[in-house]
């Protein structure tokens, strides 16, 4: 039987491969398939899988976020009906306010109040309105002479009036009439002095125009007086 010889490296022309035995060739070939396929994924491959990476992480930031926008659209509407519900609550609101007419007759009311309960009036002077963004504030700057229980049945007057009416204190300052007496529960000479405001709610057109400085960058107004510095009464 005859034995196959044995093919070293050292036998084999590099420049006749054709003329190799057919398991070098073999052997070559699948070297040189290897390293095709390596030189293939270190050149383009290696990189492709960072990039990919990169952008699987941002297609999971664009679905959390498509989601979250998602859940708010769907929010959108029942939002949208609150937000018209709570709109139509405030102009209720502000509808039982005294309007523009009304607020003189509600100046006079409060004053005759002042006098039906023993009150005497040293001074009692509406000052100009100040208009705000929804609602205007009438000053009145007052000075008024009686008893505890007199500015008590006062402020319960003045909640009872058939209007919904509110005012806020400023600058107001309590003390005896005569300067030698003390301040007690039955002392009649008590001064209140300082300045009330009153509100009222303004019209559309007057809301309008009360925007336009807000709508043109100026400084947007205060907010609304707050309910617990206010003696509120009345009904609409």
């Amino acid at each position: 039987m005859s034995q196959k010889k044995k093919v070293s490296l050292r036998d084999l022309d590099f420049n006749n491969i054709g003329a190799w035995p057919r398991q070098a060739k073999l052997g070559f070939c699948a070297i040189l398939g290897v390293l095709i396929l390596f030189l293939a994924y270190w050149l383009f491959v290696r990189d492709k899988r960072d990039e990919l990476a990169g952008l699987e992480q941002t297609e999971a930031s664009l679905r959390a976020e498509f989601e979250e926008k998602q859940g708010r659209a769907a929010n959108l509407e029942p939002l949208k009906q609150q937000l018209a519900q709570m709109e139509q609550v405030l102009q209720q609101m502000l509808r039982q306010l005294p309007s523009k007419t009304e607020m003189p007759d509600l100046i006079v009311d409060i004053s005759q109040t002042a006098l039906a309960t023993g009150l005497q009036n040293e001074l009692f002077q509406p000052e100009p309105e100040v208009p705000k963004e929804f609602y205007a504030e009438k000053p009145i700057s007052l000075r008024m002479i009686g008893s505890y229980h007199q500015f008590g049945a006062f402020v319960s007057g003045v909640a009872s009036l058939p209007r919904v009416v509110i005012m806020t204190f400023h600058n107001i300052s309590l003390k005896p009439r005569n300067k030698e007496g003390a301040i007690t529960a039955a002392s009649s000479g008590l001064e209140l002095a300082g300045t009330v405001k009153t509100y009222r709610y303004l019209d559309e057109d007057e809301t309008k125009q009360a925007q336009a400085p807000a709508a043109n960058g100026a400084q947007p107004p205060p907010a609304a007086p707050a309910p617990g510095a206010a003696a509120t009464g009345g009904q609409p």
